[in-house]
């Protein structure tokens, strides 16, 4: 009976333990059911709960990426971003590690400017552009570090879309100073963007914008070699006619 009640009382205590493994499964099963049904702040709660109860474990490495997916949907990207970067320093070996890369590439990538931003015709080049580089670094080393991963062919499409939309910011920084006739600082941003972004669509409007900066600063040695490349790059260029006045590549409308 002694021996009876012992055991007994072993049971109700394993049962009864946060930490144990069949209440840590229950509570991610609870977890992902909220994650399904969109209820993110209560799976965030369970989330947080299994990642202090499970670190080291499968199940503490999931619920980390879990955790991370739930604040990209609650609109928490710094908390989104802090936890991937956590997941990434501590499980560098993690089969799961491509996928990390990637979800910290989405949480820092947005090409939606949303209705308001198209009714006034803003575009994505001409907003802060430190998540886009931030994104464009993890997708970079998602595609150099996992070749064969699955997320490496659309992390491309995302690469060439977040290059394309840097140098376009940089052209229309370089834009705005030459129009206020700063022509050092134009100059110096098309020459940026020319160097870093060479193979973007929106060089053939950096090089002219060198080329008129340095002809306005009395630079003739430097305007004539950014002519030269502005040529032979772009024979028919149409800012060579009519300047900047030609319509943006970016411009739809």
């Amino acid at each position: 009976m002694a021996l009876a009640l012992g055991l007994a009382g072993c049971g109700s205590t394993a049962k009864d333990d946060p930490n144990s493994q069949a209440a840590l499964d229950k509570l991610y099963a609870d977890a992902k059911d909220d994650l399904n049904s969109g209820s993110y702040d209560r799976a965030i709660k369970s989330l947080e709960k299994i990642e202090g109860r499970a670190a080291g474990t499968t199940m503490g490495q999931q619920a980390t990426l879990d955790l991370a997916w739930a604040y990209y949907r609650t609109a928490e990207r710094a908390q989104a971003v802090a936890t991937l970067d956590r997941f990434i320093k501590l499980n560098p070996s993690s089969p799961a590690m491509d996928y990390a890369l990637y979800m910290k590439g989405i949480v820092n990538f947005n090409e939606d400017l949303g209705l308001f931003g198209r009714l006034a015709n803003q575009d994505v080049s001409e907003r802060d552009q430190q998540a886009s580089r931030e994104a464009l670094l993890a997708f970079r080393q998602l595609i150099e570090q996992f070749p064969e991963s699955k997320y490496a062919a659309d992390a491309q499409s995302r690469v060439n879309f977040i290059t394309n939309t840097l140098a376009a910011y940089e052209i229309h920084v370089a834009r705005y100073y030459f129009n206020r006739k700063a022509y050092v600082a134009a100059a110096n941003r098309a020459q940026a963007a020319v160097a870093e972004f060479q193979y973007a669509p929106g060089i053939e409007e950096a090089l002219y914008i060198m080329t008129e900066s340095y002809d306005k600063l009395g630079l003739t040695q430097l305007r004539d070699d950014a002519r030269r490349v502005l040529d032979k790059n772009f024979p028919n260029s149409e800012y060579a006619t009519h300047g900047l006045a030609k319509k943006p590549w970016w411009k739809f409308w």
